[in-house]
């Protein structure tokens, strides 16, 4: 399959620049995969369109504060990106600056150093954070990396609308975007419908919006990111698969994680790269929002939907005015 195959016209202006207040007021495309109907509605109308005992998964990684600066001991100014957890005090970082190598110490703070551990390629380093509670640290001293398409700086309000309400493990550098449409209320709604809810975790890496450079997209790969499918997620699946019931997973990063060893609980590293021709063996419906043109993200989508009908959804988006990408709507695909 060719990139072009995946592209699609947006105009500038409907890319959501600031989310939606209150979080279930964004608008919700639901699609059919059956009968390729479409209806349009917001995300506090979900429920009626789930039925009792069907379950939701979501991601309940948290989004840290990832963009750093500091200076080097030359006293030359450096800009720190982290783009991939390793573990809590461990991560690859994107580094700006000259004279980068390892073993310097580029001090953000009095209690607060990143130690440069070795060169990966390009601007990517290992880096160590040198603090004793590196979370606490980076929330004091970092800056949210909204997405570059925004096209500011962080404000206020993305402190708590870039991350979901059950945002609990702590390890993205972007939030899990089909996740931030769920309020406290509406996830009480839901569970007054009925619908069950379960958790897994996959930390957001910087490689999740690496864009494709490849013609043939079955050439393309993504980076490794660490996931864990706890049992009780497992077994919560299990038994809405008995039941007929549908396992509807929140999130791109949740399809991967659940299909990456279907039915079993782990904990590791995935690079499952999903696009159209893969066969889904847990995910019965998706709930996401629209992705950028070309990219991987997108191509998982269409692999769940169908290509075609996918691209007419984007194209009957775009002629009603939804809002697009991280803090825009969503669709449920079922």
């Amino acid at each position: 399959m060719n990139l072009k195959d995946f592209d699609y016209y947006l105009p500038p202006e409907l890319i959501a620049k600031y989310p939606a207040v209150p979080r279930h007021s964004a608008r919700l495309m639901v699609l059919n995969r059956k009968d390729k109907s479409i209806k349009h509605d917001i995300f506090w109308n979900l429920p009626q369109y789930l039925e009792e005992g069907d379950l939701l998964v979501f991601n309940n990684s948290k989004v840290l504060p990832a963009r750093l600066y500091g200076r080097k001991p030359t006293g030359g100014k450096v800009e720190i990106l982290l783009t991939d957890y390793i573990d809590k005090h461990t991560w690859d970082a994107l580094i700006g600056g000259k004279g980068i190598r390892e073993g310097i110490k580029i001090l953000v703070a009095e209690d607060f150093e990143v130690e440069v551990l070795e060169h990966i390629e390009g601007g990517k380093f290992r880096v160590r954070l040198l603090t004793e509670d590196p979370a606490k640290a980076l929330d004091k001293y970092g800056k949210i990396p909204i997405p570059p398409y925004l096209e500011r700086e962080e404000e206020e309000i993305d402190r708590v609308y870039y991350q979901t309400v059950f945002a609990q493990e702590e390890g993205s550098v972007a939030a899990p975007t089909a996740s931030l449409h769920f309020s406290e209320e509406l996830l009480q709604r839901l569970k007054d419908f009925g619908i069950k809810m379960a958790f897994i975790t996959l930390h957001v890496s910087y490689g999740t919006f690496k864009p494709v450079k490849v013609e043939r997209i079955e050439e393309h790969r993504v980076d490794p990111e660490y996931v864990k499918v706890p049992k009780e997620t497992v077994d919560l699946i299990m038994e809405t698969k008995e039941k007929g019931k549908r396992v509807i997973a929140v999130g791109t990063t949740v399809v991967r994680a659940l299909e990456t060893k279907p039915f079993e609980p782990f904990e590791g590293w995935t690079d499952l790269y999903i696009y159209p021709g893969f066969q889904f063996k847990v995910v019965d419906g998706l709930i996401t929002n629209f992705h950028l043109p070309r990219s991987s993200l997108l191509f998982l989508v269409c692999a769940f939907g169908g290509r075609e009908f996918i691209l007419s959804a984007y194209r009957e988006a775009v002629e009603k005015r939804y809002r697009f990408y991280s803090y825009g709507d969503g669709m449920l695909i079922l």
